[in-house]
């Protein structure tokens, strides 16, 4: 309707604001949200709409839109959330982490975290809950850590602290990841004699965080060229290497020897980031008095 058709009451009660044009993997460079706004005293935020994707954004019920800038914000959060929550992985498992779901053959034997849930079934939980403001920074820029709460397996902790009671138990040996690595002498609690006699929950609490170790899509792809492998085809921006279970959301130092190993070079199973000596020490006072469960 032209404007002589609407009266001033109208035209001053609600007001129509176009924000930016959003683009993200979910909503094209031409999708427009818009938002209602009740401009009289008392008025409520009413809604979010895209018209696009054709889905309600949210509907507050109980906030007052005071200012634009109220509205900015609240549409801010919806762009941001359909970026975190869009289609696309942002995270995959690493073939390097296969061994840690049962599915694949390669996960037998490995005394670490496994899991039986499939690894695409995973891959749809962790993506369900990931957001990149909730990334932690690892030992090299290339590396995150995210953790989040373990309510969805039954995955158990595998450190434990070393006591004059399960000492006796510990054990070493010298190891590799895969044939590619160097091995390295690790020390370990044998889990078969923690076990005699005991069922695994008087040993092995369930998790209560899961602590997802990240590598850049680019780190991953310059670690296996420099072993030889062949190039993948994969595209997500953070692959999953590691998978820990435990009772703490931050970071457990990793074990000295891993980081002797990725101070080496990358032809050596190595991520060549230098040795810093106070994470090294760090990393000797926790291990000094823990040891994972092999």
């Amino acid at each position: 309707p032209q404007r002589s058709a609407l009266d001033n009451k109208t035209m001053r009660r609600y007001q129509v604001i176009l924000w930016t044009q959003l683009s993200s993997r979910t909503l094209s460079s031409s999708a427009a949200t818009f938002a209602f706004i009740d401009s009289s005293p008392g008025a409520k935020f009413a809604s979010l709409y895209n018209r696009e994707n054709n889905h309600r954004g949210i509907t507050t019920g109980s906030s007052t839109v005071h200012s634009i800038s109220s509205c900015r914000r609240s549409m801010t959060s919806l762009a941001s959330s359909s970026e975190e929550g869009g289609g696309a992985k942002n995270l995959v498992v690493d073939p390097f982490c296969f061994r840690q779901f049962a599915e694949k053959e390669n996960s037998k034997g490995y005394a670490g975290a496994v899991f039986n849930l499939s690894v695409s079934k995973f891959e749809e939980i962790v993506n369900s809950r990931y957001s990149s403001s909730q990334l932690k920074d690892g030992y090299a820029p290339f590396c995150k850590h995210l953790f989040i709460v373990n309510d969805f397996s039954d995955a158990r902790v595998n450190v434990l602290p070393i006591t004059k009671e399960n000492e006796k138990y510990l054990r070493t040996r010298y190891e590799a990841r895969n044939e590619k690595e160097l091995p390295v002498l690790a020390r370990y609690f044998d889990r078969e004699l923690l076990m005699e006699g005991k069922e695994e929950s008087d040993v092995f609490p369930v998790a209560k965080y899961i602590d997802l170790i990240l590598y850049s899509r680019e780190q991953i792809k310059k670690e296996n060229a420099a072993m030889g492998k062949d190039e993948e085809q994969e595209s997500a921006p953070w692959g999953i290497v590691s998978i820990k279970a435990q009772d703490v959301d931050r970071e457990l130092p990793m074990t000295p020897i891993t980081a002797m190993r990725n101070a080496l070079g990358k032809d050596q199973g190595g991520s060549g980031v230098e040795l810093v000596m106070e994470a090294y020490m760090e990393a000797v006072d926790y291990w000094k008095g823990h040891a994972n469960v092999l």
